[in-house]
């Protein structure tokens, strides 16, 4: 990795950690940078006690600090996951829904919603609050593993037949999920509505400890195969005679993209745009070595979701924007612009 590369990863880091404390403090209720240090501090033992407001204390640490941390989780397992799938589809358009991951997810989500009293109810006994982000993430893993399953022939998945198979999985499972929509009730109908839009709102202590381990995972894991996806960009073929174990690399690589990005539909919903448009952005400024796109997606994805998570809150307070429609508010110029501009 160039030098230039290591200062742009750095300089992610250090934006993030400004985004993050302007996150923790904007809001309806909005706490001066000042006394987030000083809670901070105290809360990891770093400072001498001091008198401290009890109502930023609880803002902080009850609704916007778990917030914050579970946006940083989705937008990088969203971020590294749309890197990673992209380098072994060779495939700038690519990104995790292209395999059927979010649609999947947000199928089995829309189904639970539609028929929780009917079929669910026992289910719901047993998880409690969980039963949606239960049902959202194996929808993710079986549309996954049923796509790999028929990219297969000779236990040698196929990137071509995958891609296909993504597609018709998408559209079938988009057919079933409008569906599920038609019979919904307008109650139902508002849940489905937001729930597909995506939203951080819903983040707890408790559903940010549920899903941290299967997101962290791939987290850690992606930004070693980085070198292995730089031998992809010349064809399967040539990383084959590289030495590269090419059907191991997609079949991990496939499933750590759905574990994250299975997770994190699981409590966010569906956020679109971030696993496209954020390693195209990391690729223009940085270069297209994976070795620097994994880490650098990851970082720029997590800064992405926390600023729109703040755009989010603040834009109209104290009512709450879709954090699914700011990104595609932010993402889709920017896109057009790639394309007009790359051609």
């Amino acid at each position: 990795m160039y030098k230039r590369q290591k200062l742009i990863l750095l300089a992610l880091v250090s934006i993030l950690i400004v985004v993050c404390i302007i996150s923790l403090g904007l809001g309806a209720y909005f706490i001066p940078p000042k006394d987030i240090f000083s809670l901070l501090m105290q809360k990891t033992h770093l400072a001498s006690a001091t008198p401290i407001n009890s109502m930023h204390e609880d803002v902080i640490f009850e609704i916007r600090l778990p917030r914050l941390l579970l946006g940083i989780l989705v937008g990088a397992a969203l971020g590294i996951s749309g890197a990673a799938i992209q380098g072994i589809f060779r495939n700038p358009l690519a990104e995790p829904g292209l395999i059927g991951i979010s649609s999947g997810a947000s199928l089995f989500a829309v189904m639970i919603i539609a028929f929780e009293t009917l079929v669910f109810t026992s289910l719901s006994a047993w998880i409690g609050y969980y039963v949606l982000a239960f049902g959202a993430f194996a929808g993710a893993g079986l549309t996954a593993f049923l796509v790999y399953r028929i990219a297969s022939k000779n236990g040698k998945p196929s990137v071509t037949t995958m891609l296909l198979a993504g597609i018709a999985i998408n559209a079938f499972a988009g057919a079933l999920t409008g569906l599920m929509t038609y019979v919904s009730t307008e109650q139902q109908l508002r849940t489905i509505t937001f729930w597909l839009l995506g939203s951080l709102g819903g983040a707890t202590w408790e559903n940010l400890l549920a899903v941290a381990p299967f997101i962290i995972i791939p987290l850690i894991c992606l930004p070693f195969f980085g070198k292995s996806l730089n031998a992809f960009a010349l064809g399967e073929m040539q990383a084959d005679l590289l030495g590269v174990q090419t059907d191991r690399i997609k079949r991990w690589v496939v499933v750590l993209s759905t574990l994250a990005v299975g997770a994190s539909v699981a409590v966010s919903g569906i956020i679109g745009f971030v696993g496209l448009i954020v390693p195209h952005i990391i690729r223009l400024i940085g270069g297209a070595d994976h070795r620097f796109v994994l880490p650098g997606s990851l970082l720029f994805g997590a800064l992405v979701l926390t600023l729109a998570d703040v755009i989010a809150r603040v834009s109209v307070a104290p009512i709450e924007l879709p954090i699914g429609v700011i990104t595609a508010l932010l993402g889709t110029p920017l896109f057009l612009y790639i394309l007009i501009k790359e051609k």
